[in-house]
């Protein structure tokens, strides 16, 4: 089985800017690559939908008046991951209309006109609650010698990098936030691939044993050779660490 073409490697968390404007998507995409992130541009909910898909972005920024769907809709669709921050984006002042975003699923809202600061500060605001509450209070989830950084998109292990690709960082962040439990294939496959790709746990086979390998290829004191746990039939888990083994990595 080969690895999805949507795998590859990127810098900077994934966001997924649906604006129907395009003056402004392309000045927000343009601001936020300058400030590090990664991304992806959708100027309908259709192809908001399929970029979701394809891409599984780390935060959704949301315009509420989208020309094909009704952008309030368009939450419940991508609200099936609870993981992801879905903030919404829209010139729109009626206190009802950001009461109803926010009940039916969104994390935040920003009415336009936004500085660029405010949003970036309401990005990374979002990253850090989507870590999960096992995170510190800068959105980085630690296990041992291993630092997972969701802000960054970025892992290390003894303060050394590692690089996944997104699928493999996605994976590793849904077994981190649950450590100890077992977490199913369908449940990791819903979380990384998204709804149409229930039936393809094969994929999450072939995901999990790169991961292990580069873990182990850069793990020198042999700490991670079982840390990722097969449950047969079920789906993996994260084996805990003995506190001796746990140092206080998060300042990396």
């Amino acid at each position: 089985m080969t690895v999805d073409a949507g795998d590859r490697r990127q810098p900077g968390a994934t966001v997924l800017v649906v604006e129907d404007d395009a003056e402004t998507r392309r000045a927000l995409a343009r601001e936020l690559t300058a400030r590090g992130f990664r991304v992806e541009e959708a100027p309908d909910g259709r192809t908001a939908l399929e970029r979701w898909e394809a891409r599984r972005p780390d935060v959704v920024l949301l315009d509420l008046g989208l020309p094909d769907v009704e952008g309030l809709s368009l939450i419940g669709r991508i609200r099936r991951d609870p993981a992801t921050p879905i903030i919404i984006l829209s010139g729109r002042f009626a206190e009802g209309e950001k009461v109803e975003a926010l009940e039916r699923g969104a994390d935040d809202y920003v009415t336009k006109p936004f500085g660029l600061d405010e949003l970036h500060a309401r990005i990374r605001v979002a990253l850090r609650r989507a870590a999960g509450p096992g995170a510190d209070a800068a959105g980085r989830l630690s296990i041992g010698p291993l630092v997972l950084d969701a802000e960054r998109h970025a892992v290390t292990l003894d303060g050394r990098p590692i690089e996944l690709t997104p699928r493999e960082f996605e994976i590793l962040r849904v077994l981190l936030a649950n450590v100890g439990r077992v977490v199913t294939k369908g449940r990791i496959l819903r979380a990384v691939w998204g709804e149409a790709y229930r039936a393809e746990e094969g994929y999450v086979y072939v995901h999990v044993s790169q991961l292990r390998r580069k873990l182990a290829a850069a793990d020198r004191e042999g700490r991670l050779g079982d840390f990722i746990v097969t449950e047969p039939g079920i789906g993996y888990r994260i084996r805990e660490m003995e506190p001796t083994m746990a140092g206080d990595n998060r300042g990396t």
